[in-house]
C-alpha cells in the first residue's frame, strides 16, 4: 500500500475533499486483532498536506500503553516522507462517525510548525463542520518558540 497520495490543487477545489479523506481513512481503518496484546484500527486518520499529499493510519492499541493514535501513525507516515505542513485532518472512530483529535494529538500537531493552530479538523461528516486546532487547544503554551525561532 502506498502511504501517500497526491492530489493537485486543481483536484482539490474540483471535490469535496473532505468526503476524500474520509474515504482513504476508512480503507485502511479494518479494525483487527494483531496478537493477544495488540489491536489496530479501532480509529483511523487521514491527513491533507499543505503540499497536497494525503497521509493515512491507524491507531494502535496495546497492553502495555505504547501504541500510537491513528492521527499520530499518519502524521508519522507524513514526516516520513519529508512533509511537516498539515492543512487538514480527519479521525474516523469505528462506528464510522468522525470524531475530534485527543489532547496528546492536539499538542503533537501544534508542534510541528508555526501555523499548526490553522488546521482544519473535521468534527460533524454529514454537515462539513469543521473546527481550527487554535480553537481546540488556545492559548497554547509553545506559541512564543515558533515567535522567537
Amino acid at each position: 500500500m502506498v502511504p501517500t497520495l497526491h492530489l493537485g490543487m486543481e483536484s482539490i477545489m474540483t471535490e469535496d475533499i473532505w468526503s476524500r479523506l474520509y474515504s482513504e481513512a476508512r480503507k485502511v481503518q479494518n479494525g483487527r486483532v494483531i496478537s493477544p496484546f495488540i489491536e489496530a484500527g479501532g480509529v483511523a486518520s487521514a491527513i491533507l498536506t499543505k503540499a497536497g499529499n494525503i497521509y493515512v493510519g491507524v491507531c494502535i492499541d496495546t497492553a502495555s500503553t505504547l501504541g500510537m493514535c491513528a492521527e499520530r501513525n499518519a502524521i508519522a507516515n507524513m514526516i516520513t516522507n519529508g512533509e511537516s505542513q498539515i492543512d487538514k485532518v480527519v479521525a474516523v472512530m469505528g462506528n464510522g462517525k468522525v470524531g475530534s483529535p485527543c489532547g496528546a494529538c492536539r499538542e503533537y500537531m501544534m508542534q510541528l510548525d508555526k501555523d499548526s493552530g490553522d488546521i482544519e479538523i473535521l468534527v460533524d461528516y454529514e454537515s462539513r463542520k469543521t473546527i481550527r486546532l487554535k480553537e481546540l487547544i488556545p492559548d497554547w503554551w509553545g506559541k512564543e518558540r515558533f515567535d522567537n525561532a
